[in-house]
């Protein structure tokens, strides 16, 4: 099963599928740039809100707009290839623009997760999610690390 999607409308015949199978539906998003175990745990936690996984990851141009001309370390397809091995997440789909507002609009999560470095009012969605009868939840991270802090120590070590 292609776990991947380009775009929305690619993914929206497995939506439907995945409605009229009444599941549980857990969204979340991220550039998962140089990805850590404080990914892997934060979207392990988010998989257990419900019964389907889908993260949003933002294409290479969003990366590049929201963490600098010298990102994404990784591409869009390594990136994705990464995050599809993973058993917890169900399905990724690219977005485009530097919010996955149209994104969240268009699945209508039941359960909308971000890190607890959010607070509900400025989650982007959130709003929406609620307003249809859906949670919003924020979890704690394992560590705190970025891939912009590990790219840092890795500057730090070797290009002194």
């Amino acid at each position: 099963m292609n776990k991947v999607f380009k775009d929305f409308r690619s993914f929206n015949k497995h939506l439907k599928i995945i409605i009229s199978a009444k599941k549980n539906i857990v969204f979340t998003n991220g550039c998962f740039d140089l990805i850590h175990i404080g990914h892997l745990d934060y979207l392990k936690k988010a998989r257990n809100f419900g019964d389907i996984l889908i993260v949003g990851l933002n294409s290479d141009q969003s990366v590049k707009r929201l963490k600098g001309i010298n990102r994404p370390i990784f591409s869009f397809d390594e990136r994705a290839d990464f995050l599809s091995y993973l058993d917890f997440v169900d399905y990724i789909i690219k977005f485009e623009e530097d919010t996955p507002y149209d994104l969240i609009n268009r699945v209508m999560p039941d359960i909308l997760v971000k890190g607890n470095d959010y607070e509900t009012d400025d989650i982007v969605g959130a709003k929406g999610v609620i307003k249809n009868g859906g949670k919003v939840v924020t979890v704690p991270f394992l560590h705190r690390t970025s891939s912009s802090s590990i790219i840092e120590r890795i500057k730090e070590r070797f290009c002194k």
